[in-house]
């Protein structure tokens, strides 16, 4: 397993270490899964740095795995030793940078049968953000696609955004307006499916004006929302919504009241950090993405695959993520 010391930096050589653990047991309703590939996010280096609290008991950074079940609780029902899984897991406890790895039942799902563990490895925390955000924060109905005016993703690139682009595209009726920077980068969110890409480095509201489209009722800020939420506030159309996914020490909501404008948070964590009624939704919603990613509607977003899995390999993951640019996700595997 890779353990990891607070505050440290990329920099640091012992940042994240490698180290050995007894073998997990599962709980009644816990499966054991033995870890074959994880997808690096923002949130791994953030906890790394110390820029995001964990309880003392996460020894392992990791929220993004793919493997093989391979033992169960006594009250598991859901999966069986030898299924393909894939899943977020919750980041109050210990991360997939694991050779074996315990998660809740509700919360994993079967792994897409087309995708191999490394592509599989990048979806599950992206898919569930962009899903919640679409179909649970804007409250639209998968599949609905009446026109409904134009969403505006901020950050569009990234793996949430390369997620949110394609669903908003193949489920609904939005008319789909990236942000990006770099070349690169606008290719790709044009790859997933964005109608237009505009340069969040320039003005954005005389961008929005200038491609002559419907109201963009719905934003999703998925980076640097602080940074840009003055533009964003003159984009948004009265009575829009605006759901942001990053973290601030402070977030000024009274700009939007003069449109009337809904805030909606997205934590895709909140269903298993407080064991909600509803936990089981997010296996549910993995077995929906499977499906579409299986029929062809979605496609993986992973760009960059790192070997071996080692402490080494993982920093140099963290590296990239924190020097930013890189469209799409970047995964670790083969122990």
């Amino acid at each position: 397993m890779i353990g990891f010391r607070k505050g440290s930096s990329v920099d640091d050589e012992d940042g994240l270490f490698d180290m050995t653990g007894a073998m997990p047991v599962p709980g009644p309703r816990e499966v054991l899964v033995q870890v074959r590939a994880v997808g690096v996010n923002p949130l791994d280096t953030k906890v790394r740095a110390g820029r995001v609290e964990v309880p003392e008991r996460v020894v392992t950074l990791g929220w993004d795995a793919a493997g093989i079940v391979h033992a169960v609780g006594s009250e598991v029902t859901l999966l069986a030793p030898g299924q393909a899984v894939y899943y977020a897991g919750s980041f109050d406890r210990a991360g997939a940078n694991a050779e074996y790895h315990l998660v809740d039942e509700r919360i994993a799902a079967r792994m897409p049968a087309t995708l191999d563990f490394a592509q599989a490895a990048g979806v599950p925390l992206a898919a569930l953000t962009a899903w919640q955000l679409l179909f649970e924060r804007f409250a639209i109905t998968p599949g609905d696609t009446q026109p409904r005016g134009s969403l505006l993703v901020l950050g569009g690139a990234g793996g949430v955004g390369s997620m949110l682009i394609q669903l908003a595209r193949q489920l609904t009726g939005l008319t789909v307006i990236a942000t990006a920077s770099r070349g690169d980068s606008m290719e790709w969110c044009r790859t997933m499916g964005a109608h237009h890409v505009i340069d969040h480095t320039l003005p954005m509201p005389e961008q929005v004006v200038a491609l002559k489209l419907a109201p963009v009722r719905h934003i999703a800020a998925l980076s640097h929302t602080a940074r840009h939420v003055a533009a964003l506030t003159q984009i948004i159309a009265p009575h829009g919504k605006l759901a942001v996914i990053d973290d601030h020490d402070a977030f000024d909501a009274a700009p939007l009241k003069g449109k009337s404008v809904s805030l909606h948070w997205e934590m895709v964590f909140t269903r298993p950090l407080y064991a909600t009624d509803d936990m089981q939704e997010q296996q549910r919603i993995l077995t929906r993405v499977a499906a579409l990613l299986d029929e062809g509607v979605l496609r993986h977003t992973v760009r960059q695959r790192l070997s071996p899995f080692n402490a080494a390999t993982v920093l140099r993951a963290h590296a990239l993520l924190e020097r930013g640019g890189q469209p799409g996700k970047i995964v670790v595997s083969g122990w």
